[in-house]
């Protein structure tokens, strides 16, 4: 079936005021499996426009705080729970960036980060794996003891390794399919809960 730009969650998201269709992934990631609590502390890495970041807000509440990173600049959200940060997740310097930010443990770091595909298959699963693993090496330095991981990446053969490495840190590991992806994406997301700090 071919990709309609303008499906039934784009259009509820322009009703309920929510920035794009994937805030209803995270809001029925969240009715599954309870991934933010009211006061937690979050990251989101590829953060813009900003749909997953009002849906966070709103579920760790006043007390909470939810901080979104992106290359691209996001407009400003009207939640006061939320910190904006522009940069690369890539670089060092902005892990950096994040722990001053948060100035604790995170409980939960979300990564809907998706390279821009090239249309040549190899190329794009390479940096969807090396997207994936920045993403890791930022939950394993931010998270607190029992924090949870959830990171969007693609079906591809490739995919073993890396299930191994989330695993070393996590004592829980599943991957999950949201009824809100487009229909004809291989796109599914990495569920890691238990985070334990001393893996081998």
């Amino acid at each position: 079936m071919p990709y309609k730009p303008q499906d039934t969650y784009f259009k509820r998201a322009k009703q309920e005021g929510y920035r794009s269709r994937a805030a209803y992934k995270l809001l029925e990631l969240q009715q599954r499996f309870r991934l933010l609590r009211p006061g937690d502390l979050v990251v989101d890495l590829g953060a813009a426009p900003g749909g997953w970041l009002q849906v966070a807000a709103k579920f760790v509440g006043p007390t909470g705080k939810v901080i979104g990173i992106d290359l691209q600049p996001i407009e400003a959200l009207h939640e006061p729970n939320i910190i904006l940060v522009q940069g690369d997740i890539t670089s060092p310097e902005i892990l950096t960036t994040l722990q001053e930010r948060a100035h604790a443990k995170t409980n939960c770091l979300l990564s809907d980060v998706a390279p821009r595909l090239s249309g040549i298959r190899d190329a794009d699963v390479a940096r969807c794996l090396e997207l994936n693993r920045t993403a890791l090496t930022a939950a394993t330095h931010l998270l607190r003891p029992g924090g949870s991981f959830l990171a969007k990446s693609f079906i591809s053969q490739e995919l073993h390794s890396f299930t191994l490495e989330i695993k070393k840190h996590f004592s829980s590991v599943q991957r999950t399919r949201p009824e809100a992806t487009r229909q004809g994406s291989s796109e599914f997301y990495f569920l890691a809960q238990g985070f334990h700090i001393n893996s081998n």
